[in-house]
Order: C-alpha cells, then sequence, then structure tokens
C-alpha cells in the first residue's frame, strides 16, 4: 500500500503528515518522540486532496476557527491503542480529562497507565487531541511533542494553566 508524505508549517512547528488510501496515518511534531523514522518509499504529494484538507482545517484550527477535524483518519494501532485514540476523539474542544477519566471512557478504569501510554503512541497529534488529557492533580504531563506545545494548545482552546 502506497504511503503519501508531506510537511506543514504551523505555530507548534513543522508536522509531519502522512497518508493511506486517502486517511490520514500520521501528524507528528517533527523533533517530537517517537518520531517516525523517514523511508524512502513514500511519496511526497503536498497536493493529495487529503492533505489539503488537513491544511485547511489545521490552519482554521490554528487561526482560532475550527473547533473539531472531520478530515478522514486511519490510525494504525493495536485494538486497545485504537479504542484509547479514539475516546480522545470525544474529549471536547475547550474541556480537559485525567488519564483515570479517558480509562473510564474505554471501559476499563484500571488502566490508566496503559492509556497514558497509548496516548503517548498517538500517531496523529492535535486532531486526535491527546493534549486535552492532564494529570489528576489538574497539571500537564507527559506529552510526546513536550510540555510546552501541548500548554500552547491548550490556551488555544481556552484553557489557562
Amino acid at each position: 500500500m502506497t504511503t503519501f508524505s508531506t510537511h506543514f508549517d504551523s505555530p507548534v512547528g513543522t508536522l509531519l503528515a502522512l497518508a493511506k488510501n486517502d486517511a490520514i496515518t500520521t501528524l507528528h511534531m517533527l523533533g517530537a518522540k517517537h518520531e517516525p523514522v523517514q523511508n524512502e518509499a513514500w511519496i511526497d504529494s503536498s497536493k493529495l486532496a487529503v492533505f489539503l484538507q488537513l491544511r485547511q482545517q489545521l490552519s482554521e484550527y490554528f487561526d482560532g476557527k475550527r473547533k473539531s477535524f472531520s478530515v478522514p483518519l486511519a490510525p494504525e494501532g493495536t485494538d486497545f491503542q485504537k479504542a484509547v485514540w479514539l475516546a480522545l476523539t470525544k474529549v471536547p474542544f475547550g474541556e480537559t480529562r485525567t488519564y483515570g477519566q479517558q480509562a473510564e471512557m474505554i471501559g476499563n478504569p484500571k488502566a490508566v497507565r496503559a492509556v497514558g501510554a497509548a496516548n503517548g503512541r498517538n500517531p496523529i497529534g492535535i486532531v486526535i487531541p491527546c493534549h486535552r488529557v492532564i494529570g489528576s492533580s489538574g497539571k500537564l504531563t507527559g506529552y510526546a511533542g513536550g510540555l510546552d506545545k501541548k500548554e500552547f494548545l491548550l490556551r488555544l482552546e481556552g484553557i489557562a494553566f
């Protein structure tokens, strides 16, 4: 299956997007943890329709005009990870949840640490909003892109720390 790639400039740095079958599989901040390794088989295609849609939606999000995303997504991971990431998409713009609350959302309240690990492996940052998950103390914890970027995204959504 062909993987397409492109890069976007954003207020949180350069983003790498990957797509297969007209759906986004990866949106990653370059320089962050778990950065995908460049693959020579990727086809650079900034004009791919799903990338144009993603670029438009990200631009609207960073301009404060968009609160949710409708670009097609196809994150790759285990069934557990996919359940965790699906739960993330249900956390509304401008709100946060704790890892414990997220574990409850997937029907596994004892899986708090596993939920945190799955969030850390979220392949489609920003669009699948793992930045909206905070520690039970109310403090910012863990974010593959860096806590400064997590705080930036939360402030963009009207959440002050």
